[in-house]
Protein backbone atom coordinates (compact mmCIF):
# COMPACT_ATOMS: atom_id res chain seq x y z
CA UNK A 1 0.00 0.00 0.00
CA UNK A 2 1.29 3.47 -0.85
CA UNK A 3 2.62 5.64 1.95
CA UNK A 4 -0.06 8.13 2.94
CA UNK A 5 1.95 10.28 5.33
CA UNK A 6 0.56 13.79 5.17
CA UNK A 7 -2.69 12.80 3.42
CA UNK A 8 -4.74 13.53 6.53
CA UNK A 9 -3.46 17.07 6.97
CA UNK A 10 -4.31 20.26 5.13
CA UNK A 11 -1.65 22.13 3.22
CA UNK A 12 0.37 24.50 5.41
CA UNK A 13 2.94 26.21 3.20
CA UNK A 14 1.11 29.48 3.80
CA UNK A 15 1.56 29.14 7.55
CA UNK A 16 5.25 28.40 7.12
CA UNK A 17 5.72 31.45 4.91
CA UNK A 18 3.85 33.69 7.36
CA UNK A 19 6.04 32.54 10.25
CA UNK A 20 9.12 33.39 8.21
CA UNK A 21 7.73 36.82 7.33
CA UNK A 22 7.18 37.55 11.01
CA UNK A 23 10.53 36.23 12.17
CA UNK A 24 12.49 39.35 11.07
CA UNK A 25 15.14 37.01 9.73
CA UNK A 26 17.86 38.42 7.49
CA UNK A 27 16.85 35.76 4.96
CA UNK A 28 13.97 37.64 3.34
CA UNK A 29 10.99 35.81 1.88
CA UNK A 30 11.15 36.20 -1.90
CA UNK A 31 8.41 35.64 -4.44
CA UNK A 32 8.21 35.62 -8.21
CA UNK A 33 5.36 36.32 -10.61
CA UNK A 34 3.69 34.31 -13.35
CA UNK A 35 1.60 36.06 -15.99
CA UNK A 36 1.24 33.46 -18.76
CA UNK A 37 -0.95 30.36 -18.83
CA UNK A 38 1.67 27.61 -19.10
CA UNK A 39 2.03 25.97 -15.65
CA UNK A 40 5.58 24.78 -16.26
CA UNK A 41 6.70 28.40 -15.97
CA UNK A 42 5.70 28.70 -12.32
CA UNK A 43 7.09 25.24 -11.69
CA UNK A 44 10.46 26.25 -13.13
CA UNK A 45 10.56 29.39 -10.99
CA UNK A 46 9.78 27.30 -7.94
CA UNK A 47 12.67 24.95 -8.72
CA UNK A 48 14.94 27.96 -9.24
CA UNK A 49 14.49 28.84 -5.56
CA UNK A 50 11.61 31.25 -5.04
CA UNK A 51 9.79 30.88 -1.72
CA UNK A 52 6.44 31.59 -3.31
CA UNK A 53 5.08 32.13 -6.79
CA UNK A 54 2.46 34.82 -7.37
CA UNK A 55 0.00 33.62 -10.02
CA UNK A 56 -1.46 36.77 -11.52
CA UNK A 57 -5.10 36.15 -12.37
CA UNK A 58 -5.77 39.90 -12.27
CA UNK A 59 -3.72 40.86 -15.31
CA UNK A 60 -2.84 37.47 -16.78
CA UNK A 61 -5.03 35.70 -19.41
CA UNK A 62 -5.98 32.82 -17.10
CA UNK A 63 -9.12 30.86 -16.45
CA UNK A 64 -9.68 28.67 -13.40
CA UNK A 65 -8.26 25.61 -15.11
CA UNK A 66 -5.02 27.51 -15.79
CA UNK A 67 -4.85 28.73 -12.20
CA UNK A 68 -5.38 25.24 -10.76
CA UNK A 69 -2.63 23.84 -12.98
CA UNK A 70 -0.27 26.59 -11.82
CA UNK A 71 -1.03 25.87 -8.16
CA UNK A 72 -0.47 22.12 -8.52
CA UNK A 73 2.77 22.52 -10.49
CA UNK A 74 4.13 25.16 -8.11
CA UNK A 75 3.37 23.12 -5.00
CA UNK A 76 5.30 20.19 -6.46
CA UNK A 77 8.50 22.24 -6.18
CA UNK A 78 8.07 23.02 -2.49
CA UNK A 79 7.26 26.68 -3.18
CA UNK A 80 4.03 28.23 -1.95
CA UNK A 81 1.39 29.13 -4.52
CA UNK A 82 -0.24 32.54 -4.12
CA UNK A 83 -3.02 33.68 -6.42
CA UNK A 84 -3.99 37.28 -7.05
CA UNK A 85 -7.67 37.32 -7.91
CA UNK A 86 -8.99 39.72 -10.52
CA UNK A 87 -11.52 41.35 -8.23
CA UNK A 88 -12.59 41.60 -4.60
CA UNK A 89 -15.71 39.46 -4.89
CA UNK A 90 -16.65 36.49 -2.67
CA UNK A 91 -17.60 34.26 -5.61
CA UNK A 92 -14.19 34.76 -7.22
CA UNK A 93 -12.25 34.39 -3.98
CA UNK A 94 -14.16 31.23 -3.06
CA UNK A 95 -13.24 29.44 -6.28
CA UNK A 96 -9.53 30.12 -5.84
CA UNK A 97 -9.58 29.04 -2.19
CA UNK A 98 -11.14 25.69 -3.13
CA UNK A 99 -7.98 25.01 -5.19
CA UNK A 100 -5.91 24.81 -2.02
CA UNK A 101 -3.89 27.95 -2.58
CA UNK A 102 -1.28 28.91 0.00
CA UNK A 103 -2.17 32.57 -0.21
CA UNK A 104 -4.86 34.75 -1.73
CA UNK A 105 -3.90 38.27 -2.84
CA UNK A 106 -6.79 40.69 -3.13
CA UNK A 107 -6.15 43.87 -5.12
CA UNK A 108 -7.41 47.43 -4.98
CA UNK A 109 -8.25 47.65 -1.30
CA UNK A 110 -9.13 51.30 -0.64
CA UNK A 111 -10.89 51.37 2.73
CA UNK A 112 -11.94 49.29 5.71
CA UNK A 113 -15.12 48.20 3.94
CA UNK A 114 -13.09 46.73 1.08
CA UNK A 115 -10.80 45.00 3.58
CA UNK A 116 -13.71 43.55 5.53
CA UNK A 117 -15.35 42.29 2.33
CA UNK A 118 -12.11 40.57 1.30
CA UNK A 119 -11.47 38.93 4.66
CA UNK A 120 -15.08 37.83 5.13
CA UNK A 121 -14.93 35.98 1.81
CA UNK A 122 -12.04 33.90 3.19
CA UNK A 123 -13.68 32.66 6.40
CA UNK A 124 -16.54 30.24 6.94
CA UNK A 125 -19.47 31.39 9.12
CA UNK A 126 -19.73 32.74 11.73
CA UNK A 127 -16.44 34.59 11.08
CA UNK A 128 -17.21 35.17 7.42
CA UNK A 129 -19.42 34.34 4.46
CA UNK A 130 -17.42 31.71 2.56
CA UNK A 131 -19.60 28.94 1.19
CA UNK A 132 -18.56 25.40 2.07
CA UNK A 133 -17.38 23.18 -0.78
CA UNK A 134 -13.62 22.59 -0.60
CA UNK A 135 -12.10 20.35 -3.19
CA UNK A 136 -8.32 20.32 -3.52
CA UNK A 137 -8.14 22.42 -0.33
CA UNK A 138 -9.45 19.33 1.50
CA UNK A 139 -7.36 16.99 -0.66
CA UNK A 140 -10.57 15.96 -2.40
CA UNK A 141 -12.03 14.58 0.83
CA UNK A 142 -8.94 12.70 2.04
CA UNK A 143 -8.69 15.14 4.95
CA UNK A 144 -11.55 14.60 7.42
CA UNK A 145 -13.91 17.55 7.60
CA UNK A 146 -13.25 18.19 11.29
CA UNK A 147 -9.48 18.25 10.71
CA UNK A 148 -9.89 20.51 7.68
CA UNK A 149 -12.00 23.00 9.63
CA UNK A 150 -9.56 22.90 12.55
CA UNK A 151 -6.65 23.99 10.36
CA UNK A 152 -8.22 25.89 7.48
CA UNK A 153 -7.82 29.45 8.80
CA UNK A 154 -4.07 28.97 9.18
CA UNK A 155 -3.56 27.05 5.94
CA UNK A 156 -3.42 30.09 3.66
CA UNK A 157 -2.48 33.77 3.83
CA UNK A 158 -4.98 36.57 3.31
CA UNK A 159 -2.92 39.30 1.67
CA UNK A 160 -4.45 42.68 0.89
CA UNK A 161 -2.88 44.89 -1.74
CA UNK A 162 -2.33 48.55 -0.92
CA UNK A 163 -2.00 50.34 -4.24
CA UNK A 164 -4.00 53.53 -3.99
CA UNK A 165 -3.64 56.88 -2.25
CA UNK A 166 -7.06 56.38 -0.70
CA UNK A 167 -5.91 53.13 0.91
CA UNK A 168 -2.94 54.85 2.54
CA UNK A 169 -5.18 57.64 3.78
CA UNK A 170 -7.43 54.98 5.34
CA UNK A 171 -4.66 52.64 6.47
CA UNK A 172 -5.36 52.92 10.22
CA UNK A 173 -8.95 51.74 9.80
CA UNK A 174 -7.96 49.07 7.28
CA UNK A 175 -5.51 47.61 9.77
CA UNK A 176 -8.22 47.33 12.39
CA UNK A 177 -9.93 44.63 10.32
CA UNK A 178 -9.38 41.24 11.93
CA UNK A 179 -8.05 38.34 9.88
CA UNK A 180 -5.51 40.06 7.62
CA UNK A 181 -2.32 38.00 7.30
CA UNK A 182 -0.19 40.49 5.39
CA UNK A 183 -0.17 43.50 3.10
CA UNK A 184 1.62 44.02 -0.19
CA UNK A 185 2.27 47.41 -1.75
CA UNK A 186 1.69 47.91 -5.48
CA UNK A 187 3.91 50.88 -6.39
CA UNK A 188 2.74 51.18 -10.01
CA UNK A 189 -0.93 51.74 -9.24
CA UNK A 190 -0.02 53.75 -6.15
CA UNK A 191 1.98 56.08 -8.38
CA UNK A 192 -0.99 56.34 -10.77
CA UNK A 193 -3.34 57.33 -7.95
CA UNK A 194 -0.93 60.15 -7.13
CA UNK A 195 -0.81 61.37 -10.72
CA UNK A 196 2.64 59.87 -11.21
CA UNK A 197 1.94 56.82 -13.40
CA UNK A 198 5.18 55.33 -14.66
CA UNK A 199 7.26 56.69 -11.79
CA UNK A 200 6.85 54.14 -8.96
CA UNK A 201 9.99 55.28 -7.12
CA UNK A 202 9.07 58.97 -7.07
CA UNK A 203 9.74 60.45 -3.60
CA UNK A 204 6.03 61.08 -3.05
CA UNK A 205 5.17 57.45 -3.85
CA UNK A 206 7.88 56.25 -1.51
CA UNK A 207 6.65 58.56 1.24
CA UNK A 208 3.17 56.99 1.03
CA UNK A 209 4.74 53.54 1.02
CA UNK A 210 6.94 54.36 4.00
CA UNK A 211 3.89 55.53 5.95
CA UNK A 212 2.13 52.23 5.22
CA UNK A 213 5.16 50.13 6.14
CA UNK A 214 5.58 51.92 9.45
CA UNK A 215 1.90 51.43 10.33
CA UNK A 216 2.09 47.72 9.49
CA UNK A 217 5.17 47.26 11.64
CA UNK A 218 3.40 48.94 14.55
CA UNK A 219 0.64 46.33 14.19
CA UNK A 220 3.14 43.50 13.68
CA UNK A 221 1.60 42.68 10.30
CA UNK A 222 4.04 41.59 7.57
CA UNK A 223 4.16 43.95 4.60
CA UNK A 224 5.88 43.43 1.28
CA UNK A 225 6.10 44.91 -2.18
CA UNK A 226 5.66 43.78 -5.77
CA UNK A 227 8.38 45.24 -8.01
CA UNK A 228 10.43 44.76 -11.16
CA UNK A 229 13.77 42.89 -10.94
CA UNK A 230 15.95 46.00 -10.98
CA UNK A 231 18.77 46.04 -8.37
CA UNK A 232 18.49 49.76 -7.60
CA UNK A 233 14.74 49.41 -7.05
CA UNK A 234 15.19 46.34 -4.87
CA UNK A 235 17.67 48.26 -2.72
CA UNK A 236 15.16 51.08 -2.21
CA UNK A 237 12.53 48.75 -0.83
CA UNK A 238 14.92 46.77 1.33
CA UNK A 239 15.96 50.02 2.98
CA UNK A 240 12.30 50.89 3.57
CA UNK A 241 12.06 47.72 5.66
CA UNK A 242 9.60 45.48 3.84
CA UNK A 243 9.07 41.97 5.20
CA UNK A 244 9.06 40.29 1.79
CA UNK A 245 9.67 41.12 -1.86
CA UNK A 246 7.83 39.71 -4.86
CA UNK A 247 10.11 40.38 -7.78
CA UNK A 248 10.69 38.99 -11.25
CA UNK A 249 8.51 37.21 -13.79
CA UNK A 250 8.84 35.18 -16.96
CA UNK A 251 8.25 38.17 -19.22
CA UNK A 252 10.81 40.45 -17.60
CA UNK A 253 13.40 37.65 -17.51
CA UNK A 254 12.79 36.77 -21.17
CA UNK A 255 12.97 40.42 -22.20
CA UNK A 256 16.21 41.03 -20.33
CA UNK A 257 17.83 37.85 -21.58
CA UNK A 258 16.71 38.39 -25.16
CA UNK A 259 17.78 42.03 -25.31
CA UNK A 260 21.18 41.33 -23.78
CA UNK A 261 21.78 38.39 -26.11
CA UNK A 262 20.75 40.28 -29.24
CA UNK A 263 22.80 43.33 -28.24
CA UNK A 264 25.87 41.17 -27.61
CA UNK A 265 25.60 39.33 -30.95
CA UNK A 266 25.18 42.59 -32.87
CA UNK A 267 27.99 44.34 -31.06
CA UNK A 268 30.74 45.40 -33.41
CA UNK A 269 33.94 43.38 -33.30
Amino acid sequence: MADKVGIGTVMNKGKEILERMKSNSEEMVIGGHVFLNEPSIGQALGYFGYDFIWVDAEHGPMDNSDILSHVIYINETGAAAFVRVHTNHPDVIKQELEMGVDGIIIPMIKNAEDAQRAVSACFYPPKGIRGFGPRRAQKYGAVPVDKYLEDVDESFLRILQIENKEAVDNIDKIMEVDGISAFVIGPCDLSASLGLLGNPVHPRVLEYAKRTIEKAKQKNIPIGVSIAPVPSVIDIWKKLGVSFISCGDELSFMQKGAEETIEYIRRKK
